[in-house]
């Protein structure tokens, strides 16, 4: 029996339960509107439910993993065994307290929930299909729209998801038992990140790219250190390759890669994982029914109050455009709640910091000192190398440094870069002086305890100055 087609209407209605979504449908009803969030899969979009929360939950497990193991340096003698089946149900539990815990926010600030499929009619209509057989469908009439869809893993010519070798990011981490061996397409964060987890469990690592070094959005000393690192895990690196296809010659796979010259290699795993980048997912929403259409890359666009070209249609998170990173979703989904509720909201893009999660850490926020330059700054530049830090030495983990761009005349800062330990916590400090605009006297004025590794950005503040104490001025 189908359910009949019924109508309802709301203030705000919210399309996709990831960060953005959420976020955006919390505060909207804080903001005291109406306000109704579909998702047709699960609360915490991919981000908590198949990206970056199971993910760094076997992050931190490779790393006690490796920890131990190679802590002879420190008189620690260990031989850990992996239970992969305990650790995907430690991870598991994870997201699944974390899942649950977004529906009851939800729920507890008064945001209707709706499961289905969202699809627009006209600038003031959208129609939910519900999931499961006779189900039916459901229209809901808004005054305003968030559209916050997020993305999917981008599939490449020869290599579908669907066939049991070829796998996503997603189908990765519901592994239940470690690859002995596996082909990697892809050095970008993701590929990096799972490359560097799972050679720490044990998994023999190749890596096909084709471009000429891994993190190709991220400067050449940032680039080194963490595929040095890699390297050094077992990884090995192809760079110049293009993946072409594969096939399964018995157990495992052979993937042909072939370069600009024509030249071709096999490389053989037990399964390949594609991890080239994520594609924003907009094929649902019928949004030509609004005007709406993507851009070239498949992004909707926005202005910086997070509108699009429809005025009271709103796009967040990764279907609004690089970069794709959850926080920034949140931080749009505030930004659009807001200026729904008419609010002077706007996003300021330029203290977004951006991590990875590989070993050694990697985090960015505002500009380089190229990009400074660029812009027509006269950049003063700090580091320090985490050789040179206490606390680093006394965790055994030097490889890095955190740098500090600043403009030299009025000192203001202008951006970071990291590398090292906890640099996706470190972070936080330069994003903040990005944003309020402090300067470098007051990032170094500011006193740090001792010893710990957020000591760097200090001393890196004071380099920047030539005024730094623990390791050579500039």
């Amino acid at each position: 029996m189908v359910v009949g087609d019924i109508a309802t209407g709301t203030e705000v209605l919210v399309i996709g339960a990831g960060p953005g979504g959420y976020v955006a449908a919390i505060r909207a009803a804080q903001e005291g509107l109406d306000t109704t969030l579909v998702e047709k899969d699960a609360y915490g979009g991919a981000c908590l439910n198949r990206g970056c929360i199971p993910s760094k939950a076997f992050i931190h497990g490779a790393d006690v993993v490796h920890e131990a193991a190679t802590a002879e340096e420190l008189g620690i003698h260990a031989d850990p065994a992996v239970d992969m089946s305990q650790m995907q149900q430690w991870k598991s539990d994870v997201v699944d307290q974390l899942t649950g815990g977004v529906e009851k926010l939800c729920k507890a600030n008064g945001v209707s929930l709706l499961e289905g499929t969202a699809a627009f009619e006209d600038e003031h209509t959208a129609r939910i299909a519900h999931g499961g057989e006779g189900q039916g469908m459901e229209t809901v009439e808004f005054e305003h729209a968030v559209i916050a869809t997020g993305s999917r893993p981008i599939q490449i010519p020869g290599f579908d998801f669907a066939d049991d070798p070829v796998l996503s990011s997603a189908d990765l981490l519901e592994m239940e038992a470690l690859p002995d061996s596996l082909v990697v397409v892809g050095a970008g964060y993701i590929g990096m990140e799972l490359s560097t987890m799972l050679a720490k469990l044990g998994t023999d690592v190749t890596v096909v790219e084709m471009l000429d070094d891994v993190l190709p959005n991220y400067e050449a000393d940032v680039r080194r250190t963490v595929r040095s690192r890699a390297e050094t895990l077992g990884v090995e690196f192809h760079f110049g390759e293009g993946a072409t296809g594969w096939e399964e010659p018995g157990e495992g796979v052979i993937v042909t890669t072939e370069t600009e010259d024509g030249e071709t290699s096999q490389y053989e795993g037990d399964a390949v994982l594609v991890a080239v980048g994520r594609q924003p997912v907009t094929d649902t929403l019928d949004i030509e029914q609004i005007g709406l259409e993507p851009n070239e890359n498949g992004f909707i666009e926005t202005d910086d109050r997070a509108r699009t070209d429809v005025e009271n249609v709103f796009a967040i998170g990764d279907v609004a455009g690089e970069p794709m990173l959850a926080h920034k979703a949140s931080a749009e989904g505030i930004v659009a709640a807001g200026v729904a509720a008419g609010e002077p909201a706007a996003l300021d893009q330029q203290a977004i910091p951006a991590a990875v999660f590989t070993d050694p850490e990697v985090a960015t926020v505002g500009l380089t000192a190229e990009e400074a330059e660029a812009e027509g700054f006269d950049p003063a530049v700090g580091e320090m190398p985490l050789r040179a830090s206490g606390r680093a030495l006394s965790m055994a983990d030097t490889d890095g440094f955190v740098r500090i761009v600043a403009d030299e005349g009025s000192g203001i800062v202008l951006g970071g870069q990291l590398v090292g330990p906890n640099a996706s916590e470190l972070v936080a400090e330069v994003a903040l002086a990005v944003e309020m605009s402090a300067t470098l006297e007051d990032v170094a004025g500011t006193i740090h305890t001792h010893p710990t590794l957020a000591e760097a950005v200090m001393e890196a503040a004071e380099n920047a100055q030539g005024q730094a104490i623990h390791t050579l001025n500039r």
